[in-house]
């Protein structure tokens, strides 16, 4: 595994590896999305429950993504690791989509269910600070010129959104809020309803396979953005 931390080696094998995750995504997103519409409507929420299979992996994935961010921001700050530092840098964009995906499905979940668009309680509320680390990683980048200090610079702050995210995760435990507690990993009378759970499971696998085939195709953008970059400065010196 830690051999992939070359460039050359990372590229060889996540060429084949790629296409085979954006078609395995394709597939699931399809499979579930099928099984998402066959399902009965719920006896309280119709079927504004199908938001369900939405909005939770988009939030559990925009989770996933920023925890990928911060590990692969701590590698690139503490071994200065041009791989880490990418993979960091491509793990933003999709992160803040599917941050940003979970915020509006929620706010079309919560209108029906709760009476408003929007409540600051302690899930949305920290929810909305992840998309806002997001955006403030993504900009920090883009606003200096140099890559390595922008690299440093978002590194710091990647490593600090990660406080958030047990935040996030125990919001609903250790605060009373609107927002339910966790329930689709406990299926029965007081949680995920047995019919919900493989379509929520596929969907699940679906952003999962979607995440990993967007951030792989990022990385591999960024490395070759950075030879050019590397071969024009070259090209730049020797004229």
């Amino acid at each position: 595994m830690f051999g992939l931390s070359n460039p050359q080696r990372f590229m060889a094998f996540t060429g084949p590896l790629t296409p085979v995750l954006w078609g395995l995504a394709a597939l699931l997103l399809g499979v579930g999305a099928w099984l998402s519409f066959s399902v009965p409507a719920d006896y309280q929420q119709g079927d504004t429950v199908r938001i369900m299979f939405v909005h939770v992996p988009a939030a559990v994935w925009g989770l996933g993504a920023y925890a990928a961010l911060g590990v692969s921001s701590f590698f690139a700050l503490v071994f200065r690791h041009a791989l880490a530092d990418a993979a960091a840098r491509a793990a933003a964009l999709p992160g803040a989509a599917f941050t940003a995906l979970a915020l509006f499905t929620g706010s079309l979940w919560g209108q029906p269910m709760w009476g408003t668009w929007w409540v600051w309680d302690a899930r949305l509320t920290s929810v909305l600070v992840l998309f806002l680390f997001y955006l403030g990683y993504m900009a920090l980048r883009a606003s200096i010129d140099d890559e390595q200090k922008a690299g440093r610079a978002a590194a710091v702050l990647g490593l600090v959104g990660l406080i958030n995210l047990p935040i996030v995760k125990f919001s609903v435990d250790w605060w009373n809020t609107l927002h339910q507690p966790a329930s689709f990993l406990t299926p029965g009378s007081s949680g995920l309803d047995p019919v919900y759970l493989a379509p929520f499971l596929t969907m699940l696998a679906a952003y999962g396979a979607l995440f990993a085939a967007l951030w792989l195709t990022a990385i591999r953008t960024e490395i070759r953005r950075r030879r050019v970059m590397t071969l024009r400065a070259r090209q730049a010196q020797e004229a």
